[in-house]
């Protein structure tokens, strides 16, 4: 297997994919490494976005996200003390809050997030029972809107499309983070994941696996759900990609219009 088909963890900041091999206050995801020098050390990558605005480096791929504090969850089993939306959602978009959110999903439920974007429809089983808490997080997001309008910063062909990140440069989240619910298994093309800027750094960018290359990740990123019914919105995010800088930013602009959950 060549260096450019090879999986490197690294760290990564509030963009799916952002910066490696530096410092700063960003957060960077493991990825892949088109050279033989892995990213061990920085804060932009396949998390929730680059570092500090930065784009990852030609030398890495990985997946990341950034925020500028930290603050607990401090609510009962692992939640937040931030109110949860209504179920139909906010009237318009929020994206600062002050902690995590309140337990606001049902475990014994089903949720079904429909990523709407210029590229087409994504329709997501969100896995409750494996990731309560990260499943807990993005609905409460999504119920506030905070997703509606965002573009997906970074996309790597055959890897990933990593989104969520209100600054479209991989430096944002919500305010706050949360911690890992890693998966015992490993990832396909079509899983939903959190980007990160290292353990327990989650907030609100995620990415969606679109090639083998996504599906080789270590098991270092939250999993949350998966894409069902989409192959051909999947193939359409791939082909907006960027090969070069890390897939920053992608050839072709991708939005989210909206994200919308179904509860049964």
């Amino acid at each position: 297997m060549t260096t450019s088909r090879r999986v490197r963890s690294a760290v990564l900041t509030v963009g799916l994919l952002g910066l490696a091999a530096c410092g700063g206050n960003g957060v960077v995801l493991a990825g892949r490494s088109t050279s033989t020098t892995a990213a061990t050390a920085g804060t932009g990558a396949l998390s929730s976005g680059p570092n500090s605005g930065a784009t990852a480096p030609s030398t890495t791929r990985a997946v990341g996200s950034t925020t500028t504090r930290v603050v607990n969850a401090t609510g009962p089993d692992g939640y937040g003390v931030t109110d949860c939306p209504p179920v139909t959602g906010t009237p318009g978009p929020a994206r600062t809050f002050a902690a995590p959110f309140k337990r606001c999903i049902d475990t014994n439920k089903t949720y079904v997030a429909v990523i709407a974007t210029n590229k087409g429809v994504l329709t997501v089983n969100l896995d409750a029972k494996s990731a309560p808490l990260t499943v807990n997080n993005f609905v409460a997001l999504a119920r506030n809107k905070y997703f509606d309008g965002l573009s997906c910063h970074r996309i790597i062909p055959k890897f990933v499309a990593q989104c969520g990140d209100p600054t479209g440069n991989g430096t944002g989240g919500p305010g706050y983070k949360i911690i890992d619910e890693l998966p015992k298994g490993g990832y396909k093309v079509g899983s939903l994941a959190m980007a990160n800027s290292g353990p327990n750094t989650n907030g609100s960018q995620f990415f969606v696996i679109t090639g083998a290359d996504g599906a080789a990740l270590p098991a270092k990123y939250s999993l949350f759900g998966m894409v069902v019914g989409s192959d051909a919105t999947i193939k359409a995010l791939d082909a907006a990609g960027n090969p070069s800088n890390n897939g920053m930013p992608p050839k072709q602009a991708v939005t989210i219009t909206s994200v919308v959950i179904a509860e049964s």
